[in-house]
């Protein structure tokens, strides 16, 4: 298999990775399944990229259909280090304008029973989660945001809801009232799953409206959103042109790359062979084969 040490993972309004060169569609199967869709893997800024749009092409699946596990392992097996996530976003708070990019550095989960860790079956894991993103990898994106003179915000949390539908106004103001900054349906599940998988995550928020807490959000027209996606999947791609161009000579000194060096409580000997094998990308290293 093809390998690619940087994975971009595009939601809404980016279902592809513009000025990629030596393309190639790769199929990965999973023990978690199958991807949202095939892998398009190719050469960005001289750096080999490999790029799933996380609903599918066409997008087809919901937040609560996403395949996170199948999704992040694929990245594993295909030796991704770095994941850039780019996803739509309502904001919570006046400061975040549409348009506008959030590198948030919290999460808040406001999901409803969604599997979001590669553990169990006789295998015991607690990661740390204090920080939930890779801070030096935010770093890279917000600088080359403002390389770009795009309006970027470092830092502030990113509330996972469950969806598909938005959130009622009384919600809305109670996230609000919280400190939440934006709200989307996806990113959490990503970032503990890149965490367990010893992989650095960070997460480009971009703003496409006001949740419904803003007097004028029931102004806000399908035209406006459309413009609002198509502005900030050319910002976003310009980030992450910049990015990869910045992260090709940047060594990975985080603590990413050793997430579960103390993480994991079962003894290598009581793990059952069956989920040793089926984990192997990821604990490996730890437990033997």
């Amino acid at each position: 298999m093809e390998k690619a040490q940087i994975g971009i993972i595009g939601g809404s309004g980016l279902y592809q990775m513009e000025g990629l060169t030596d393309v190639r569609e790769i199929s990965v199967e999973t023990p978690f399944g199958k991807p949202s869709d095939n892998f398009i893997i190719g050469t960005l800024e001289g750096v080999r990229v490999v790029f799933l749009a996380r609903h599918g092409r066409g997008h087809r699946l919901t937040p609560t259909e996403l395949p996170f596990r199948a999704n992040i392992y694929a990245m594993k097996l295909m030796g991704v280090e770095r994941i850039i996530s780019a996803s739509a976003v309502g904001s919570l708070q006046e400061q975040y304008a549409p348009t506008d990019i959030v590198i948030p550095d919290q999460f808040f989960d406001r999901t409803r029973g969604r599997v979001s860790t590669f553990f169990g079956e006789g295998v015991v894991a607690h990661i740390t989660f204090a920080h939930p993103v890779c801070d030096a990898l935010g770093g890279v994106l917000a600088g080359a945001g403002d390389s770009a003179g795009i309006k970027i915000h470092r830092g502030g949390t990113y509330l996972c809801m469950e969806g598909p539908a938005f959130s009622t106004l009384a919600e809305s103001r109670l996230y609000r009232s919280w400190g939440m900054d934006v709200i989307g349906m996806t990113n959490l599940q990503e970032a503990k799953l890149a965490r367990e998988a010893e992989i650095c995550y960070s997460t480009m928020a971009l703003v496409t409206d006001y949740d419904c807490w803003h007097p004028d959000h029931d102004a806000v027209t399908v035209e406006m959103i459309i413009e609002y996606l198509n502005k900030n999947s050319a910002n976003a791609q310009a980030i992450i042109r910049d990015a990869v161009r910045r992260l090709a000579t940047m060594p990975r000194e985080c603590k990413c790359g050793s997430a579960l060096r103390h993480a994991i409580l079962t003894q290598p000997g009581a793990i059952p062979a069956e989920t040793k094998k089926k984990l192997a990308a990821i604990i490996g290293k730890y437990v033997g084969e």
